[in-house]
């Protein structure tokens, strides 16, 4: 009996022993992970406008303000100092929008109470999707105030940003589109953005491992110095 015992015990031992190394190891690459500066020279040449590429490093997301569910202005001072994620969407999407506001979702559960992660997601359709659509989706999904801004405002102002700013629209496309039936519409891209206004990632909104990465690389730059 004793023996049993002491044999449960040393099985017990190995599973607490390998799960404290795995925690260790996980958090070990965590920690050295570094996310680069993304720069408009680091992108494909068809996503950005020729006068971007010639500066090629030191971007900053540029100034904007357009308002939120609550009617609120948001603008680049709002988010500026913290770490935000930004989506193109608009809310009769019935394609990749649902699941890309599922996804966004989850985002928002991890980071509930931290007031340091913002979420921003820019309509594509500011016709449609007036302040009062905004605010009846935002609260059909569950953003929390004060964390997650669904933005509308005027369009030309929304796709230069997208343009010109977060690098999710092509140029050459920008003078063909319509409110409706474009690739541009239809981006899965999340973008993340740091505390000094720089692009640190891109990831797919669709995705969950992809969406699961974003989460960890929040963390990094929640973390950073």
């Amino acid at each position: 009996m004793k023996s049993k015992v002491m044999r449960l015990f040393a099985v017990v031992g190995i599973v607490v022993v390998g799960i404290i190394i795995a925690y260790i190891l996980s958090k070990s690459q965590l920690e050295e992970k570094q996310l680069p500066v993304i720069q408009p020279k680091d992108l494909k040449s068809d996503m950005v406008n020729p006068d971007l590429l010639e500066v090629g490093i030191g971007h900053r997301i540029g100034s904007f303000a357009f308002q939120n569910q609550n009617n609120k202005t948001i603008t680049r001072e709002t988010v500026k100092g913290k770490v935000f994620v930004v989506e193109y969407f608009f809310t009769t999407c019935g394609t990749i929008c649902p699941k890309m506001t599922e996804q966004m979702t989850r985002v928002q559960q991890r980071f509930k109470d931290n007031d340091e992660l913002k979420i921003l997601s820019f309509t594509v359709n500011p016709a449609i999707d007036t302040v009062e659509v905004m605010k009846a989706y935002a609260e059909k999904h569950g953003a929390v105030d004060g964390q997650w801004h669904f933005l509308t405002g005027e369009k030309e102002a929304l796709y230069d940003l997208a343009r010109k700013s977060f690098f999710v629209l092509k140029p050459a496309e920008a003078a063909n589109l319509g409110d409706a039936g474009s690739d541009f519409i239809h981006t899965n891209n999340f973008v993340l953005v740091d505390r000094e206004l720089r692009i640190r990632g891109y990831y797919d909104g669709t995705s969950i491992s992809e969406v699961n990465e974003l989460m960890d690389d929040i963390d990094l730059l929640l973390n950073e110095k």
